[in-house]
């Protein structure tokens, strides 16, 4: 099995290579707090997969636009901008079961009530549940580089995601990406760059300085001390 510790990671490896998904499974322990959190908070702010559209306005209570997050961790980052913009609405999709409980614990903690989640394959949430041209900005923070060149066809951003994340984009809206390692900022750039329907942000070159709105982690900061760098991409739907 080569690289792989077990059979069932084979397997999923063999599903991923098949068709794009957002994510390799890794189980975690769910601590106490996080296994509180996910009783007491996901009857408000867990959304339940369903192959069918939804209605953005009924999940939140409240028309606004809609900020989704795709792999938001442990959730700090994605709490932290939600309690920052009251106005609008988040929600996240993460498939590890750790960083939901984790991510509702901090949420449930700060009373927030613009933030929903979801634990599923966030590929199959936006082929079967997203409407079209629902999203105001789609983030992707720092999302697995899939460093050795036979893995290059696991990374996520690819042309036919891209294709993906433009239809449930309003005009106008936009595609926000993240990364620490270089190679994979290039190779992001080269995707998005000839990906239809989409333009650079980036005023000159193909990156944009960090915006306020994305707030800069401990893993940011430790590694800029040690000169590594943080690149984002920024592409709005233009068609």
């Amino acid at each position: 099995m080569g690289q792989f510790k077990n059979q069932q990671e084979a397997e999923a490896a063999g599903v991923y290579i098949s068709k794009i998904r957002s994510f390799v499974k890794r189980e975690g322990r769910l601590t106490n707090g996080q296994a509180k959190a996910l009783e007491s908070h996901w009857p408000t702010m867990g959304v339940e997969f369903q192959d069918a559209p939804l209605d953005m306005e009924a999940v939140f209570g409240r028309k606004a636009p809609v900020v989704l997050e795709i792999g938001f961790g442990m959730g700090k980052s994605l709490v932290e901008m939600a309690e920052n913009d009251p106005d609008t609405n988040f929600f996240g999709i993460e498939v590890h079961r750790p960083g939901v409980g984790a991510c509702l614990s901090e949420a449930g903690e700060r009373g927030l009530t613009n933030l929903r989640v979801m634990e599923y394959d966030a590929v199959e949430v936006f082929k079967k549940m997203l409407p079209d041209q629902s999203l105001a900005r789609v983030q992707l923070y720092f999302p697995d580089p899939w460093h050795k060149k036979r893995h290059h066809k696991r990374r996520i951003v690819q042309l036919p995601f891209a294709q993906m994340v433009r239809e449930k984009l309003a005009i106008g809206g936009k595609f926000h990406m993240a990364t620490d390692w270089e190679p994979y900022a290039e190779y992001m750039a080269e995707v998005m760059n000839t990906a239809p329907g989409f333009a650079n942000t980036a005023p000159e070159g193909n990156y944009v300085a960090r915006p306020e709105y994305r707030p800069i982690t401990k893993f940011e900061v430790r590694g800029q001390k040690l000169g590594h760098g943080v690149w984002d991409l920024i592409y709005q739907r233009t068609e």
